[in-house]
């Protein structure tokens, strides 16, 4: 059960480390790496994973 939760919350933690990144980037950094302001959120879910 803790196991469980651990993992979660490591999971989120990564998630939002990822969107604080991306997020700091200009619109164009975004664009160099293929992505817009509103795919930051999908990407960062998939680096859960």
């Amino acid at each position: 059960m803790f196991g469980n939760v651990f993992r979660k919350y490591h999971d989120w933690v990564k998630y939002r480390r990822a969107v604080d990144e991306l997020s700091r980037l200009s619109s164009r950094e975004l664009s160099d790496l293929g992505i817009t302001r509103n795919e930051i959120e999908f990407v960062a879910r998939r680096t859960r994973g």
